[in-house]
């Protein structure tokens, strides 16, 4: 999330990726479909610029001359969506254990 440089050493902020996931009918099982990753999406929002000019980072051409690049990643948007993914997948495991139920009570009141 603060990472000013890519692999190369090169000065490149850091890009948000996001993961699409599909269904994967290979993978069903009791009616349930699985999923699979359909694709990587990497973030196409600007830089956040900061006028940093003696910084070793900082351009040194251009409309951006003496700025400093950083990546666009709001860690308030990140962790919303964390929370909103843990209460989906807890969500789904409660629905699961709510069939489970009603499926062994069921077999209870035929036995």
């Amino acid at each position: 999330m603060s990472s000013l440089t890519d692999e190369n050493g090169e000065a490149n902020p850091y890009r948000a990726r996001e993961v699409v996931f599909q269904t994967d009918d290979s993978l069903t099982t009791s009616g349930a479909s699985g999923v699979k990753v359909a694709e990587i999406k990497t973030s196409e929002a600007d830089h956040r610029y900061r006028y940093q000019p003696n910084h070793p980072l900082a351009i040194k051409e251009g409309e951006w001359k003496g700025y400093v690049a950083y990546p666009n990643i709001d860690m308030t948007t990140q962790m919303v969506d964390a929370m909103e993914t843990t209460r989906a997948y807890e969500a789904n495991v409660g629905v699961m254990e709510i069939s489970k139920n009603l499926s062994r009570e069921t077999l209870t009141i035929l036995a």
